[in-house]
């Protein structure tokens, strides 16, 4: 995932709402969003390469989501895949907050990031970068490669939109993948400089992302709602074909 907004327990209906995208080389291998066979309980997409996921959710109501932190000069390539940090958590039954205070015994191990974990109770937030777990407080958030509520200017924008959105009592799907299709980029004198040059900075700032090799490949809208009730919508980019394909999962929390 490169950007995650979080509306909660803003909208009346619905306390928590997100809509994100995944950015990714075109080449790596990876599934849509399904159950798994091997985990039934989950839903999420799947990285073929590691195994991993970057965002799903279970049966049971578990969320989590993951970005990468960019900090290029201090990325190793002896970590583990931090795919593994959504995945463990889906699979296992620690609450949010206990499962975020094991990964922040273990954080060396990764590369940086910064990760989601909740369920129908609550949602916490940790980076390694404050290395403190926070639970999320009411309202919308923006979470792209730098530490949440930083105001790139894709986060600006996606939050203000969704701010927008969340008017509708009832939430309109379409609207909000439209909101993630946005691929206005920003000018040079609100680019953040993180240390990838000016030419990347630019082609990453849009909320959707086109390049020859890299880009967004998939587009989510998670919805849970005050009955208990989960809807989860994805566009995915089949790489091979250059088409989409939507799929949309409901669900009564068990």
């Amino acid at each position: 995932m490169c950007l995650i907004l979080v509306a909660y327990h803003v909208h009346p209906v619905y306390p928590l709402i997100i809509a994100a995208n995944r950015d990714e080389f075109y080449e790596r291998a990876t599934a849509p969003a399904a159950f798994w066979e091997d985990a039934p309980a989950v839903l999420a997409g799947r990285d073929l390469e590691k195994g991993g996921t970057w965002m799903g959710v279970t049966r049971t109501g578990r969320f989590a989501a993951i970005t990468n932190y960019r900090a290029p000069g201090q990325a190793r390539s002896d970590v583990k895949s931090r795919g593994f940090l959504v995945s463990d958590y889906l699979t296992g039954t620690d609450k949010p907050k206990e499962y975020l205070e094991k990964v922040q015994q273990v954080h060396e191990l990764y590369n940086g990031f910064n990760l989601l974990a909740g369920d129908t109770e609550s949602l916490y937030y940790y980076t390694p970068v404050c290395n403190e777990i926070k639970k999320v407080s009411p309202g919308v958030h923006g979470l792209s490669n730098h530490v949440m509520d930083t105001p790139w200017p894709k986060v600006r924008r996606g939050t203000e939109k969704l701010k927008q959105a969340l008017w509708n009592k009832t939430i309109d799907e379409t609207l909000l993948l439209s909101i993630l299709s946005d691929s206005e980029e920003a000018s040079e004198e609100e680019l953040p400089d993180t240390g990838i040059g000016k030419e990347w900075e630019k082609l990453l700032s849009p909320l959707f992302i086109r390049s020859d090799k890299y880009g967004t490949r998939s587009s989510t809208i998670f919805t849970l709602d005050n009955d208990n009730n989960i809807a989860f919508t994805e566009k995915f980019l089949l790489t091979d074909l250059q088409q989409w394909k939507k799929s949309r999962y409901t669900f009564f929390v068990e």
